[in-house]
């Protein structure tokens, strides 16, 4: 499994299955993870943890995906349960592949739902 677009599907379905050993085998030794919203940066133990301790998490479902070379990006909706009320949010993933394994990882997150701000969309 070296291909990128192959290795990004079964990541997300990986995530979604709740699989985290199995997600530990996608992941190189030298994984590393960057959240941008965060500015955290995790190694393949830590981020397999925040996933599997991750309170709440239900699914995850890849909406979008595109790869080239050793590259793929995926859009993936997430829902949650925060207080028993379900959250949602979509993630940008940004997957280097190397040797059939994720070596690197980037990811945007964003609430679904949010208001834009105040005067940057013209009214019709």
């Amino acid at each position: 499994m070296d291909d990128a677009l192959e290795l990004l599907h079964r990541f997300a379905q990986t995530i979604d299955a709740h699989d985290w050993p199995g997600l530990a085998d996608l992941l190189a030794d030298n994984f590393r993870c960057t959240l941008v919203h965060t500015g955290e940066v995790f190694d393949k133990a830590s981020w397999v943890r925040l996933n599997a301790h991750y309170p709440g998490f239900e699914s995850m479902t890849l909406e979008d995906a595109v790869a080239s070379g050793n590259r793929a990006v995926g859009r993936a909706s997430v829902v949650g349960r925060r207080d028993g009320v379900e959250e949602r949010f979509q993630v940008a993933s940004f997957l280097t592949v190397r040797d059939g394994l994720v070596v690197e990882l980037v990811e945007v997150w964003t609430d679904i739902g949010q208001t834009a701000p105040e005067g940057t969309r013209e009214r019709q």
